[in-house]
């Protein structure tokens, strides 16, 4: 391999009859009047006789078939391949044309590939393009893991990528960006599988209920996989945690209660006015439905006369009270903000977000864990909020309380968050009950140790204060240009690099991050746990209606022959047996059965008789 045209300090054009080159490998040229130099190919194209040279042009011209001529190629009788390559460092002088040029040993380039040991980063994949160096590579880092490729799953070859966690107290917050089917959510589980392994504490919220670790891999040896067990909890919204609303102060309540839609000022004032500190939700839902009932009566002269026609005492406290609270807040409340404010609390309280509180989580994080939060998306939006409050003002609080040389209180570990759909969360243009303390970690949260992952199909969709806080960020395929754009705008991926996004295999990936100092493409490795929506649905389906049929013929194949006139005596018993069908169902299941030659159906001068196949 050498050098050929024009070259610059910072790019070259290198030649070879040997072999084609790779996108993104790294080469080293032995410039004589200066240091070897790092290049990272980023265009390549090969040549033969029945390819005319001029047919990219500006690629090669005419000096450049001169000197390829000059070196010894035979342009057009002879296969060449060329590659522009890109220098990693700037040279002092342009590189030397006819420099030779080499595949690098491990060694060389193992500054610029590992930024920590194995045991304390993240092992997320494969460098792509440096299958080259499996021979060089040190015994530690060799087969780790498992990479599923266009050829199936084969063992690590190239130089594994080790992402350095704890470079995200300089550098803080990562970003997932990919559209559907870019293996972007398998992406996150790997990274999630990592962060395990290290026990850092994190939150994962979880509105597509699939990041349960439970279920290993079946296609993976041995040697790779990962008991994870004990590392993770699954707590539902209304069923495991939930909101302990006397800790509720009045702009934590006001966020849950805008979860359904905005609240109006009216009903903001409600909240203000009505709502005491260390309220239950019996007190200030009773002192609502007080109000409520006594504005659907109209005036204090009504409730009085409710008073005085009372049937026994409990009836006549119970409009003493409504008269009071009508007398206090009826001037201030309007009926229909009133009624809005109960409408909305009553349907929190309904789907249990007040029968639990936040401990479980709480000690989940102390113990390293991982602890996933489930519910449907504007559950979690609802619950996330009153959560990630909690537990980031229990981190600043210790921190804080640290740094003052105060008594230290009970030490509250620092901790990741991690959610898909972030722009949901956190969406530009408008905001969500969950955005404000998103947007603080992620201009605050560094200075007391917590973290985001955020992931998402749409990054044009995510607010661009905490994308712009983001300073990694794994680039799977993206095919919108809106969405291209922005990741060009928050990433140093070149020109070339953005064009090749839509076009990316699934689990490839572009990684920029000021932690590494440039972009690295790699192949995320294998997860070693699946999620539960794995299966194939059409499977399925055909799993469902070929269970189904067993049912049916296992429930009836004793009862055979089975004739038209005792159709509803075996109706009866299938009914007994936990099967409910009429006689047309039963009529129509017993042909299925025959159509798969399960049974054979002869007509006798009583009708159809249904029947064992002799």
């Amino acid at each position: 391999m050498q050098v050929v045209g024009f070259t610059t300090q910072q790019e070259v054009s290198i030649a070879t009859k040997e072999r084609p080159f790779k996108i993104n490998e790294i080469l080293i040229i032995e410039d004589e009047y200066q240091n070897d130099q790092l290049a990272e190919v980023y265009e390549t194209m090969s040549y033969n006789k029945h390819i005319p040279l001029n047919v990219n042009e500006g690629f090669i011209d005419s000096n450049m078939v001169d000197i390829l001529n000059s070196i010894g190629y035979k342009v057009g009788e002879e296969t060449i391949h060329i590659a522009k390559a890109r220098l990693l460092v700037e040279a002092d002088y342009p590189i030397s044309t006819g420099a030779c040029v080499r595949k690098p040993r491990f060694e060389e380039v193992k500054n610029i590939f590992l930024k920590c040991k194995k045991e304390d980063g993240l092992l997320l994949g494969e460098i792509k393009s440096t299958e080259d160096m499996e021979d060089t590579l040190e015994d530690e880092l060799k087969d780790l893991f498992c990479i599923y490729d266009k050829s199936g799953i084969r063992k690590q070859k190239g130089v594994p990528f080790i992402f350095d966690i704890k470079k995200m107290q300089q550098y803080p917050h990562i970003g997932i960006f990919g559209g559907s089917g870019s293996g972007k959510s398998f992406g996150i589980r790997v990274m999630l599988e990592e962060i395990m392994k290290l026990n850092i504490p994190t939150i994962v919220l979880d509105p597509h209920f699939e990041m349960d670790f439970s279920n290993q891999c079946p296609d993976i040896e041995d040697k790779y996989r990962d008991d994870f067990s004990n590392k993770f909890n699954i707590y539902q919204i209304g069923i495991d945690v939930g909101v302990k609303f006397d800790t509720l102060d009045k702009n934590e309540l006001k966020k849950l209660l805008s979860v359904s839609g905005a609240l109006t000022d009216s009903m903001s004032n409600v909240v203000d006015t009505i709502y005491k500190n260390k309220d239950t939700y019996i007190t200030f839902s009773t002192r609502l439905e007080e109000l409520k009932e006594g504005q659907a009566l109209g005036s204090v002269e009504k409730i009085d006369k409710k008073i005085s026609e009372a049937s026994d005492r409990y009836e006549r406290d119970k409009y003493i009270k409504i008269k009071e609270t009508y007398s206090k807040y009826e001037k201030t409340c309007p009926p229909a903000s009133v009624s809005g404010i109960i409408w909305r609390l009553n349907r929190l309280n309904n789907e249990g977000i007040f029968a639990k509180d936040i401990i479980p989580v709480e000690e989940c994080l102390k113990e390293g864990k991982l602890a996933v939060i489930q519910g449907d998306m504007r559950l979690i939006q609802v619950f996330s909020t009153y959560l990630l409050n909690r537990m980031y003002l229990k981190r600043r609080e210790y921190k804080d309380a640290k740094s003052r040389k105060q008594k230290e209180g009970e030490f509250f570990p620092p901790f990741i968050i991690a959610t898909d759909e972030a722009h949901n969360f956190a969406p530009k243009g408008y905001d969500s009950p969950s955005k404000s303390i998103i947007k603080e970690i992620a201009q605050e949260g560094r200075k007391y140790g917590v973290f985001l992952v955020l992931a998402t199909q749409r990054p044009t969709l995510l607010d661009e204060t905490i994308t712009a806080q983001l300073n990694t960020k794994f680039v799977f395929r993206t095919v919108r240009a809106s969405d291209i754009g922005t990741i060009k705008e928050e990433t140093d991926i070149s020109a070339e690099e953005g064009k090749r996004l839509p076009y990316l295999r699934s689990g490839d990936s572009f990684i920029s991050s000021a932690i590494l100092g440039r972009t690295i493409p790699v192949r995320i490795r294998m997860a070693k746990t699946t999620s539960p929506h794995t299966e194939n649905p059409f499977e399925e389906l055909q799993t469902f209606i070929s269970q189904n049929k067993d049912k049916i013929y296992e429930a009836i194949k004793d009862k055979l022959p089975i004739r038209e006139m005792q159709m509803n005596d075996i109706i009866v018993w299938l009914e007994k047996n936990g099967i409910k069908m009429n006689a047309g169902q039963l009529k129509k299941e017993l042909d299925k059965l025959v159509h798969d030659k399960k049974i054979v159906r002869k007509e006798t001068m009583f009708g159809s008789s249904y029947e064992n196949i002799s």
